[in-house]
């Protein structure tokens, strides 16, 4: 049920529908105050008043009750933050500037010294880790509100660095707070820049260039989801690229707009220091809207196709395995389909593989996996394959490690699990969602036939499975994501002279041949109990530089559930229990430490993370 009579919306006792009715909103103005201008569709809530163009949504109550869970989860995780964020002090005696740090900021980076005094930038002596030596520091100090929750420090040197343990969020965060728009620049002089251009909704990212955004989650339905114009204003060099694309895609292509800066600037300082304010304002005042989704021409995709001339295709994201990397690389806007006779390990392995992606390229993941109910049983797993370590007191896991891989699992990784039919539209638009608030790139849809499929009436299965298979290669497209999805195959009857089961081909996948014909990527996984190994069988990579497909071998290790590169001999006559060879054991730990801006620490080389 909504409750549209907290809206000032009357709907004449009916519960479902479309009617028209009378728009409080515009009503006292109106000659004919009768005039029934609002339609409301019952059924969905939404509101258009066709007088005024009032446009709003009436939430039910179930909506209702998560808001106020959520709110709720605010104001608890706002009382632990001083708990788990080491915050600096504000001194405000260093609001003074010495006259060369005021001079640096007015005369060569021409920042006015009242935004100055509005940013509070401070100074002060700081040990920089590049030098090693204590410098002389201008401070960006990041507020929420009148609390200092970080500060970082920039030195002469163009040396860089945040206080450690401090929380990440964005500079000048409350300048945006209940703003129809904003502008998002990369750097803290950057956002000062456009203050000094007249511009009040500015905030910078707090890491630089870095397209890991897990900083938004706190912020996006607070600050971001109430934005109807904004404008992306990052440098224009490949990271810069990199990030203004990851932002596009977290906050909705419909409402942003990209600041270009002109030849020989690639940010708004620059432009600003080379051409002045009032070129700088009418600058951002012309930033151009994304281009329309769908429709493209080669100018539109000038940059993409530069680069791909001058740098090649170069191969996707690797995973560590190398017999997996040598034959197989990702990349996001695909979907991976993954069978093999139940039993086989299939979602073992790919757990497995979506880790080394997070950890290796930081690709948050979110499961729907029916079949891995409680969540907690999943989560151990995941634990184990993490840490090297059984989970259990006394082998090896430690309280403080599995408070490590409580917090890098709760960073990183989400579970889908619906009240209700679970059907693949609701699946969907819960993964979208997710994509938005804690910007997760990798999917799992972990099995296909534990989702609630409802075919329209006279569908056939093949034609229901098309278009769904559809849905999912255009969810991955849209919003930059890998997706796996696991297919169960058709009964395989066991061959009465080996009395073995052959392993399946895609083309045995139970319902329609469209899950080999449609997918990106092609897996089988297959357990050889006899031999004691774990093969996985590339079938299918659709584009030749990610990969030419083939066959790797593992070794399932029972105590921490990794997949143990290994060698399998094919000699005739040698036992099957004798054929694994050079299993290259690895019980290290994965868990990532965190650099000076708390982001996260790529994973080592491929020889210590096995």
């Amino acid at each position: 049920m909504r409750n549209f009579a907290s809206y000032q919306v009357d709907v004449h006792h009916r519960t479902s529908g479309v009617i028209k009715t009378v728009c409080e909103k515009c009503r006292p103005t109106r000659r004919n105050k009768r005039d029934h201008s609002l339609r409301v569709n019952i059924d969905t809530g939404h509101c258009h008043c066709y007088h005024c163009g009032a446009d709003f949504y009436v939430p039910d109550e179930e909506e209702e009750r998560r808001k106020a869970e959520r709110k709720a989860e605010r104001k608890r995780q706002s009382a632990l933050a001083p708990q788990h964020f080491r915050r600096p002090v504000f001194d405000a005696s260093r609001t003074v500037l010495s006259e060369a740090t005021e001079r640096w900021l007015v005369e060569t980076r021409c920042i006015p010294q009242s935004v100055i005094a509005d940013l509070r930038i401070t100074e002060q002596e700081e040990l920089m880790p590049q030098s090693g030596q204590k410098e002389r520091c201008v401070c960006f100090n990041y507020f929420e509100g009148e609390q200092l929750v970080n500060t970082k420090f920039r030195s002469g040197a163009k040396h860089f660095k945040m206080v450690q343990g401090a929380e990440l969020i964005p500079y000048n965060i409350d300048s945006i707070l209940g703003q129809p728009s904003c502008i998002i620049h990369e750097g803290e002089l950057d956002a000062a820049s456009s203050l000094a251009a007249g511009f009040k909704s500015v905030i910078s990212v707090p890491a630089g260039a870095n397209a890991n955004l897990a900083w938004m989650d706190r912020f996006m339905e607070t600050h971001f989801e109430d934005k109807k114009e904004i404008l992306i204003a990052v440098d224009s060099d490949a990271a810069g690229l990199k990030l203004r694309e990851e932002l596009v895609n977290r906050l909705g292509a419909e409402r942003c707009r990209i600041v270009s800066y002109g030849p020989g600037c690639k940010d708004a300082n620059e432009h600003l220091l080379k051409y002045g304010l009032e070129s700088l304002r009418i600058a951002i005042q012309q930033a151009e809207e994304v281009p329309l989704e769908g429709v493209f021409t080669a100018l539109d995709l000038h940059s993409e196709l530069r680069a791909l001339y001058d740098n090649g295709f170069g191969p996707g994201a690797d995973t560590g395995w190398k017999a997996m990397d040598d034959i197989c690389t990702y990349e996001r806007r695909r979907m991976i389909i993954v069978t093999g006779i139940p039993g086989s390990g299939k979602s073992e392995w790919i757990d497995e593989l979506v880790l080394r992606l997070c950890l290796r390229h930081q690709w948050k993941i979110a499961f729907f996996s029916p079949e891995n109910i409680p969540v907690v049983y999943h989560l151990r797993k995941l634990i184990e394959k993490l840490t090297g370590c059984r989970f259990q007191n006394g082998f090896g896991m430690t309280d403080g490690l599995l408070a490590r891989s409580e917090e890098f699992l709760a960073e990183n990784v989400c579970h889908i699990t619906l009240k209700g039919s679970a059907t693949p539209d609701r699946v969907l638009s819960k993964a979208r969602e997710l994509v938005a608030r804690r910007g997760c790139r990798i999917f799992v849809f972990d099995p296909l036939n534990r989702f609630d499929h409802t075919p329209e009436p006279g569908q056939t299965e093949t034609q229901y499975l098309s278009n769904l298979l559809n849905k999912i290669t255009e969810f991955a497209n849209q919003c930059n994501c890998l997706v796996v999805l696991v297919a169960h195959p058709r009964k395989m009857n066991r061959n009465p002279i080996t009395n073995s089961t052959p392993r399946p081909e895609m083309y045995d996948i139970s319902g329609s041949a469209d899950f080999f014909n449609k997918a990106d990527y092609g897996l089988v996984v297959e357990r050889d109990r006899e031999v004691g190994v774990t093969r996985v069988y590339v079938d299918k990579v659709k584009f030749k530089h990610l990969g030419q497909g083939g066959e790797a071998t593992f070794v399932y290790d029972l105590v921490n559930g990794r997949y143990l590169p290994c060698e399998e001999s094919h000699e005739t006559g040698v036992p099957p229990a004798q054929r694994v060879r050079n299993t290259q054991f690895d019980n290290t730990c994965w868990l990532p430490e965190k650099d000076l801006f708390g982001q996260m620490v790529d994973v080592a080389d491929d020889e210590t993370q096995g």
